[in-house]
Formats: structure tokens, C-alpha cells, sequence
């Protein structure tokens, strides 16, 4: 019998590939550099479990409606395809949407 030890990020990995039907898809609109976006993910790291992370480097050619719509306002956050925030995280806010979607399932 073989025993697999993940790693902490491969782990949690699964676990969100396991779960993304359930969990809630918070969508980061980027690009690089972007200082703010960088704190932002910092500040998101200890949600990270309640959530799929997406990011939407909007620099790319085939994201030109989001850079036309957001390029002076990154980060932008979108929660299930909703705009939710933008600039900085607020934690108390995505706390309760997160809370909000998990009791509508």
C-alpha cells in the first residue's frame, strides 16, 4: 500500500479541484507589476480555503474589455462573476459574502 504526502499548496489544491462546485469563484482582475494586487493576495491567503482563486492578468490582448473597464482601478475582486471591491480587500465585507453564499446553498 503506497502512502502520498502532499504538500500544504498541493493539498489544498485538491481539496479546491474536490470542491470548486461548491465553493465560491473570487475572480482578481491584475496585471503586472501591480503592488497592491501583490498585498491584496496577502491579505486573501488566510481566506484561500473558502474560495477558488482566479486571476485575470488584464494586460493580455484577449482581456481588452476588462483593461477598457479597469485599468486604473486594480485590483478589482468579482465574487461569482459580481464585482464586489476594488483596490484594496476588505476582509469584513468578503467574510460576509462568503458567508452569504455558503447559506444560499
Amino acid at each position: 500500500m503506497k502512502i502520498f504526502v502532499f504538500s500544504r499548496p498541493a493539498a489544498l489544491q485538491l481539496y479546491r479541484l474536490y470542491c470548486s462546485n461548491s465553493l465560491p469563484t473570487l475572480t482578481l482582475f491584475t496585471k503586472d507589476p501591480c503592488p497592491l494586487c501583490d498585498e491584496a493576495k496577502e491579505v486573501l491567503q488566510p481566506l484561500r480555503h473558502r474560495f477558488v482563486f482566479q486571476q485575470v492578468d488584464i494586460s493580455r490582448p484577449e482581456n481588452r474589455e476588462w483593461f477598457d473597464r479597469y485599468r486604473w482601478d486594480i485590483p478589482v475582486f468579482h465574487l461569482n462573476g459580481q464585482f464586489v471591491m476594488k483596490h484594496r480587500v476588505d476582509v469584513v465585507l468578503l467574510d460576509k459574502l462568503l458567508n452569504d453564499t455558503k447559506t444560499q446553498k
